[in-house]
């Protein structure tokens, strides 16, 4: 996927809040501090188009980034833990819910999992989620840099028998050393592909 232009476009809450629905989107989510900004900035060759912070559930809104004009990137609230108080956690679960289950332009979601950890229960109900509404899913595991190879692989094994997938279906991916951004964008662009020559 060659880059033209990477461009913040707006943040929302609700549907009224919303772009106009154009353009096809894919959506991030995963664990607080799972390594989601990293990730899509290293998608689209930016170093800050995503604010990035080490402080879990610092993206509290659903944030809609147009790229080359031809789709939308959009980062949804991490789940899990975070340190913001409970009235605003309890808030994300029916927005982010209500941006899944009504976004008519949305084409896919990348569900991101960090590989040093076994994905429980709201990994699990996220991708069951995603099957009953017949949305397609990317699954990635980041921050492979952190583990030695053989551990990686063990890792990759182990998560994959959780998540009963096929061990293809689970891309390794790391921001420090752009490991499976190739892998990612060849997942992405058969679900965008009839926007694509607009790009």
């Amino acid at each position: 996927m060659i880059i033209k232009s990477a461009d913040f476009v707006k943040s929302a809450v609700k549907p009224s809040h919303y772009p106009p629905a154009i353009l096809p989107e894919i959506a991030f989510t995963g664990r607080s501090n799972v390594g989601k900004s990293s990730l899509i900035n290293t998608l689209v060759n930016r170093k800050r188009l995503v604010k990035t912070s080490s402080t879990p559930g610092r993206t509290q809104l659903i944030n809609f980034f147009n790229i080359n004009n031809a789709f939308s990137l959009v980062d949804l609230p991490g789940f899990g833990y975070a340190r913001v108080p409970e009235s605003i956690k309890r808030t994300w679960g029916p927005m982010v819910e209500s941006y899944l289950s009504t976004r008519k332009t949305l084409k896919g979601v990348v569900l991101i999992m960090d590989i040093r950890r076994i994905p429980g229960t709201q990994e699990l109900g996220y991708i069951e989620w995603l099957r009953y509404y017949s949305i397609p899913s990317i699954l990635i595991l980041t921050k492979a840099d952190k583990l030695s190879k053989s551990k990686q692989m063990n890792q990759h094994i182990a998560i994959t028998k959780i998540l009963g997938v096929d061990r293809n279906d689970l891309i390794l991916f790391s921001a420090k050393s752009r490991m499976g951004k190739d892998a990612t964008w060849a997942a992405i662009e058969p679900l965008i592909d009839d926007n694509l020559n607009l790009a």
